[in-house]
């Protein structure tokens, strides 16, 4: 199912139609409108909550953004924003789907959304707060972002659980199937964090001593991915195998077309992205 829902949401990060609506309420620069957006639901807060719910950014990247956007956009506008965005870009995607296919699939995706847990869960329950949208397409994206949101909080559990610090498992990821040359610039870390934390990875036994991933690293991300996976299936089991599948039905053409928007290098991994290098891990969202 992530692999359906994850496009939607993403369409915020990737359309121009969403970087036009940030660009109208003053944020310019694409990290501006990404970190204002993803964290308005949190309020106005600073770098060191979002260095926390976000996992895998550099603490100095995150201070670069945070608190200033705040001067530019409130978070109620950052999040009028984002929808509105989103909600173009989406329109883009979907206006061959009959209004009823629309409607459905943002019924069966608030049912899901309705049952996540938000105990532990920063990003999905605040998320999970925010009024329900007024359209099916706003409904649509906001629950597809309520359960890539609540997802992602149960893998940075999971991450946090092997004891790898957010660089390590940037890096480790990048020995895998991932290029150093877009995420270390994506994530902000320096030379030199980057290569501390491959030192680190080699002590602990992640890597072997020329940067290789070790059969214990492999293992052990995919058990990561395993335990993400089993703290996702809440709203799923709610939902049930019948509506489930009929909801996976529903947004397999708008999934499909989401996709065209993402670039091959971005860090969210989704399978057609991965090539034919291991797939024992998604990378940190």
């Amino acid at each position: 199912m992530w692999t359906h829902f994850e496009p939607v949401h993403a369409v915020t990060y990737f359309h121009p139609r969403a970087r036009a609506a940030y660009e109208a309420v003053g944020l310019r620069g694409y990290w501006r409108g990404y970190f204002a957006g993803r964290a308005a639901p949190l309020g106005a807060v600073g770098a060191p909550s979002v260095v926390a719910a976000f996992f895998s950014f550099a603490p100095a990247m995150v201070a670069r953004a945070l608190p200033s956007v705040w001067r530019l956009a409130t978070p109620e506008e950052a999040l009028r924003a984002r929808l509105t965005g989103a909600v173009q870009a989406l329109a883009e995607f979907t206006y061959e789907l009959p209004e009823s296919h629309l409607v459905e699939a943002a019924d069966l995706l608030e049912a899901a959304a309705g049952h996540v847990e938000p105990a532990g869960r920063v990003l999905g329950a605040v998320n999970a707060a925010l009024p329900r949208g007024e359209y099916p397409l706003a409904r649509m994206w906001q629950a597809a972002t309520t359960l890539r949101e609540h997802r992602g909080d149960g893998h940075v559990a999971a991450l946090v659980g092997t004891g790898l610090a957010p660089a390590e498992v940037v890096a480790w990821r990048c020995r895998v199937d991932q290029s150093r040359e877009f995420h270390q610039a994506a994530r902000g870390w320096t030379d030199a964090e980057w290569t501390a934390a491959e030192e680190r990875l080699v002590e602990q036994g992640w890597l072997t001593a020329d940067r290789a991933p070790t059969e214990h690293g492999t293992a052990a991300f995919r058990s990561v991915e395993e335990a993400t996976d089993r703290a996702a299936l809440g709203p799923w089991r709610a939902l049930g195998a019948e509506r489930t599948a009929r909801l996976r039905e529903l947004l397999d053409p708008i999934a499909t077309r989401c996709r065209t928007i993402i670039p091959p290098k971005a860090p969210i991994g989704l399978p057609a992205q991965r090539g034919s290098a291991t797939d024992a891990a998604t990378p940190a969202r």
